[in-house]
């Protein structure tokens, strides 16, 4: 059972969601030659705040 995570800044809408979910679920099954329904994806919503890149904060 592959498990892609992805961490992102909130924003998107429950229908962009489940494009981005269907997307990478299709793109991973056929780079690896899985089948679809063993492969899960979770969507984690990362305040601004709470992220930082090259020592800085985002928000």
């Amino acid at each position: 059972m592959p498990l892609i995570q992805i961490s992102q800044t909130p924003g998107l809408t429950t229908e962009q969601k489940a494009a981005v979910i269907a997307a990478v679920t299709k793109a991973y099954a056929e780079a690896s030659g899985k089948n679809e329904s063993s492969v899960w994806v979770t969507l984690t919503e990362v305040p601004r705040e709470n992220w930082g890149v090259g020592g800085v904060p985002l928000g």
